[in-house]
């Protein structure tokens, strides 16, 4: 056998035989899972992103439609990451290959009804858009963790989808410059994404379960029960909250930066050529992939976790000088767009790649990435959809000065947040460390 098939027996596609007897080599498996991962998630963008690089201000839409249809799609992206609290955190392995197709091809069905309804039915599209692509990035997430190398692999994958914004407003931008229309414009680029996402998926179900000595190191991931669920939230619940609250934050800044960069750039008077979006976010990644892929040198997951806090703490300082620099005039719109990108993709990335991966291997917990992240992420879009639908009803209020009140916030609560949650873990472990060495 030398070529992939779905093999009708298992729901799954079949490995092949010279696959199974390359990816023992360490390196090489190593090289097939950062490839896999960043190649899957980075091409699911193409099924959401490249909508928002059209403005959507004039007929069949109504002035001020973009935020209405942003929204929708965020809510629908929401209330998948509530579902997936708990479908995702008791969802087996072999079962989410199969799973993520089906979304994956119920989001391109979306799209095409993008183009044909009228505004209400767009509403509904977007809204089923986001639904069928909320619960991807953890189920992703579940082939990758609990191994020595998941913070690389992981940070491959933040990184992926920090370029892959800018390459799908970039997808966008061009589609719409070979005459397609708005309406049309999101349907057409996701076909670009189907191709690479069935390539990457099919490696995916190659990845073996962790060795052994991942499990020694990690803490071995498995299905939660409800019960698995409250007791884990239960025992950090103080530290897991400080998290959750400066993921909120950050998140609704980030999402801002996002979904509305057109907007952004033009206020501050850049140019929007399609390469601009796709080359501030290069940057951006290439920082946080840095940062976030150091961690993995770290064998003690106490010093990983705390480390990995502390950059996420310098990512805000970051977006504080940024905003002060550039409330001085020193700063030029790309430079300034770029550090705000990295001041917050370092604590975006640290949650995702290094905390609460390097927090399940410390409490070995009963439990998995999947559960974390669907917390986490539908609380932080849940908080984004709050400062949209304000956006929505306000229409007169300028993208900048809310992205910029927004900022400041996230400085304030969420630096906050982080200390909270630093104090919280650090008096915890010394009190386990003390109690352990009493006995």
């Amino acid at each position: 056998m030398i070529s992939p098939y779905w093999d009708v027996r298992t729901h799954a596609f079949a490995q092949p035989a010279w696959l199974i007897a390359a990816r023992r080599h360490p390196l090489v498996l190593s090289i097939w899972c950062a490839c896999a991962g960043i190649g899957a998630y980075g091409a699911m963008y193409l099924f959401r992103k490249p909508f928002t690089a059209a403005l959507f201000a004039q007929a069949p839409f109504a002035p001020g439609m973009k935020s209405w249809l942003v929204t929708a799609q965020v809510a629908g992206y929401m209330t998948a990451k509530f579902v997936g609290i708990r479908v995702v955190s008791a969802m087996p392995l072999s079962r989410r290959i199969g799973t993520m197709l089906a979304l994956l091809a119920g989001a391109e069905a979306s799209l095409l009804l993008f183009g044909i309804g009228p505004t209400p039915v767009r509403l509904a599209a977007l809204f089923l858009n986001g639904l069928a692509l909320g619960m991807l990035y953890s189920m992703v997430v579940g082939f990758l963790e609990g191994r020595r190398m998941t913070e690389a692999f992981v940070s491959g994958l933040v990184a992926s989808f920090i370029v892959a914004d800018g390459v799908a407003k970039s997808v966008g931008t061009w589609v719409l410059a070979h005459g397609v229309s708005e309406q049309w414009m999101p349907a057409m680029a996701g076909l670009f994404g189907v191709p690479p996402v069935l390539l990457c998926l099919w490696m995916l179900q190659q990845v073996p379960a962790p060795a052994a000595a991942d499990i020694a190191a990690r803490a071995e991931r498995v299905p939660m029960t409800r019960a698995d669920r409250q007791r884990t939230f239960r025992a950090h619940a103080i530290g897991l909250t400080g998290l959750m609250v400066a993921f909120l934050l950050v998140t609704v800044l980030r999402s801002l930066r996002a979904d509305f960069a057109p907007e952004l750039w033009a206020a501050l008077g850049a140019s929007g050529d399609a390469s601009l979006f796709t080359r501030s976010e290069v940057w951006v990644a290439s920082g946080v992939l840095l940062v976030n892929s150091l961690l993995v040198t770290i064998r003690d997951n106490r010093r990983a976790f705390f480390l990995s806090l502390g950059s996420g703490m310098a990512g805000i300082g970051l977006v504080a000088f940024a905003l002060l620099a550039q409330r001085a005039h020193r700063l030029d719109p790309f430079p300034f767009l770029v550090l705000m990108g990295l001041g917050l993709y370092l604590p975006y990335a640290a949650v995702h790649t290094t905390l609460f991966e390097r927090l399940l291997a410390t409490t070995r917990d009963r439990a998995n990435l999947g559960w974390l992240m669907s917390i986490a992420d539908a609380f932080g879009y849940l908080g984004y959809v709050a400062v949209v639908l304000l956006k929505s009803f306000v229409p007169t209020v300028a993208i900048l000065d809310v992205f910029t009140v927004t900022a400041w916030t996230v400085v304030v609560g969420a630096g906050g947040a982080l200390a909270m949650t630093g104090g919280f873990f650090l008096r915890r472990w010394r009190a386990d460390a003390a109690t352990t060495g009493a006995g």
